[in-house]
């Protein structure tokens, strides 16, 4: 099938609702106000990094343990599910330990590229091409670049309402996709 860019605005749209940089823009601002500066541009090149490998190495994973996409795709539905329940009710389900240090590890991993996104991309490559996938998380990383670069500006002109709605909004259309994924996939596990 190849390149379509209306896949590639759905791939882009799922991984902008699981990353939820505009949501993270307080953790983010708490991270440069508490450890000092955040490398933007390491932290965005390594969650791109990480992102791509694991979308040709998390498939060859599930083959050696013998898991099939459809499989992994349902359970990816379920984790997408409920991180929507979290943006949507404004709970917090998944627990982190604090992080000591504003490196890679607290933004790029797990903050953009954590469980939500790996388990995201690896469903979604049970109904998109990697080269859609690759693309879309290419537009992702630039806009999570722009957003750490300007986060205390972001913060400001949204304002913690504003980023309440919007990580609302996202959690919503994150919910349906789950939906989509789930309904899409668990047929063929009684296949």
């Amino acid at each position: 099938m190849g390149f379509d860019w209306r896949d590639i605005f759905t791939v882009s749209m799922v991984l902008f609702a699981v990353i939820d940089i505009v949501g993270s823009v307080p953790i983010i601002v708490d991270l440069r106000n508490k450890l000092g500066h955040i490398q933007s541009e390491k932290a965005s090149l390594v969650a791109m990094l990480i992102m791509i490998v694991f979308l040709f190495v998390g498939e060859e994973i599930l083959k050696l343990i013998g898991i099939d996409a459809s499989s992994f795709a349902v359970a990816g539905s379920f984790v997408l599910f409920f991180l929507a329940l979290e943006m949507i009710l404004g709970i917090r389900l998944y627990k982190e330990d604090n992080p000591s240090t504003a490196s890679i590890v607290p933004i790029a991993f797990p903050l953009i590229a954590g469980a939500g996104t790996m388990t995201t991309l690896l469903s979604l490559r049970a109904e998109y091409e990697k080269i859609n996938i690759i693309i879309a998380i290419v537009i992702n990383v630039i806009v999570v670049y722009a957003v750490l670069k300007s986060s205390a500006k972001i913060e400001k002109i949204l304002g913690n309402n504003g980023l309440g709605v919007i990580r609302k909004v996202f959690g919503v259309i994150l919910l349906a996709i789950a939906v989509k994924l789930f309904a899409s996939n668990v047929k063929q596990l009684f296949a």
